[in-house]
């Protein structure tokens, strides 16, 4: 069920009606459809009578807001403290005081950024990341030493072995690893606990059937701004060239955001693929003029050059159509990956290669997966001319 910017500054006014002084008579009405075919209905009017008036408003809103599933079956104690913390940090930080009504109650009060469990996190990572924050000044500030600090206080590492996906911060925890999904959970999470406006990115897929990624966007001044839970700086990743290539008609291949809030699109989950009841945004045209914008600058700049990688079967054969292999590929400088991508097959033209724009005079490993299923590496230094780098199968 929606609700309008008019319903969540009538909440704001604080008014009075019978279910407690903060809550105004004219939500009522929305309160009472989303509580009509609740099994509990009675524990959760209980429960915004019982919550503190300056914290009413907001615990309205997610009970006006929230999933079914889980207005039937979530602890009350969970929303009780989810509540609770998110009130504190807007009361306690400059930033989150500052936010739009429509912002906090979107991307900082919810309680999950996904289908996740619902955990008790909202205490724990509002004490862990207070003193993180204790000295910035703004919300961006804040962004940044959340982002710097999280991995160290929770001790949480990306591993393929983690038991499932879409894990909750308890159980990423708990295993000291997780998927990209799990991380950026944990990052949302920690920056909500902050009082900054958070919420959850990702693709099913990108452009060319690579796989599907997962990761966060920051509101600052009143703009989405992407990062990873291994912090590289905002509207800054390896990803951004494949992101760029998405296609927003496309909803295989797009861009997509989670919104509390119902928006009348959903979120495609990858581990869910059924499901429709995480709120999405389609938000690939962003990305694609973030690198456009970006592409066209370090072109402008000189400083970058392209590269081609071409996969064939074997040393020794030419580049013909029907020697090429398609594989995918990550490049990395140093320990950094800076991109990725699935080479052309023999089926593709042969202009359509694998193309990267990488910062001249600097060394790059381009590594794949063989034939023999080892991994490969071929290395390249990049010059001031473009280049072309060969990688083989066998």
């Amino acid at each position: 069920m929606k609700t309008s910017l008019m319903l969540l500054a009538a909440l704001l006014l604080g008014a009075c009606g019978r279910y407690g002084a903060g809550v105004p008579a004219c939500c009522e009405a929305q309160l009472d459809a989303a509580l009509a075919d609740c099994p509990r209905a009675d524990s959760l009017r209980q429960l915004l009578r019982e919550t503190p008036r300056c914290n009413r408003a907001a615990m309205a809103c997610l009970l006006v807001g929230m999933p079914r599933g889980d207005r039937d079956t979530m602890a009350l104690d969970l929303l009780r403290e989810n509540v609770q913390y998110a009130c504190r940090a807007r009361r306690d930080y400059p930033w989150t005081r500052a936010l739009p009504d429509s912002v906090f109650l979107n991307e900082v009060l919810p309680y999950a950024a996904v289908d996740e469990v619902r955990d008790a996190w909202r205490a724990d990572f509002y004490a862990r990341f207070a003193p993180q924050v204790a000295s910035c000044r703004t919300l961006r500030e804040a962004a940044e030493a959340v982002n710097r600090s999280l991995r160290d206080l929770v001790e949480v590492d990306y591993n393929t072995a983690r038991e499932k996906t879409n894990q909750s911060p308890r159980e990423s925890m708990r295993q000291h690893m997780a998927s990209c999904t799990g991380l950026s959970i944990l990052l949302v999470d920690a920056l909500r606990a902050a009082g900054v406006p958070a919420r959850f990115a990702g693709t099913p897929a990108w452009h060319d059937d690579r796989g599907n990624h997962s990761w966060v966007e920051v509101w600052i001044d009143g703009e989405w701004h992407f990062t990873e839970y291994y912090p590289s700086g905002f509207d800054r990743s390896w990803f951004l060239p494949d992101a760029g290539r998405a296609d927003p008609a496309d909803r295989a291949h797009g861009i997509y955001a989670v919104s509390f809030r119902e928006t009348g699109d959903w979120f495609p989950m990858v581990w869910n693929e059924d499901s429709r009841a995480v709120h999405g945004v389609n938000v690939t045209p962003r990305y694609r003029a973030l690198w456009r914008a970006a592409a066209d600058s370090l072109r402008a700049q000189g400083t970058h050059v392209e590269v081609r990688f071409v996969m064939l079967r074997e040393a020794g054969h030419a580049a013909a159509s029907d020697d090429r292999v398609a594989a995918n590929v990550d490049v990395f400088c140093g320990a950094e990956q800076v991109g990725g991508g699935r080479t052309a097959g023999p089926r593709q033209d042969m202009n359509d290669c694998l193309t990267f724009l990488l910062e001249k005079g600097r060394s790059y490993a381009f590594r794949y997966e063989n034939a023999r299923g080892d991994l490969a590496e071929v290395t390249a230094t990049v010059g001031d001319a473009p280049l072309t780098v060969t990688g083989y199968m066998e």
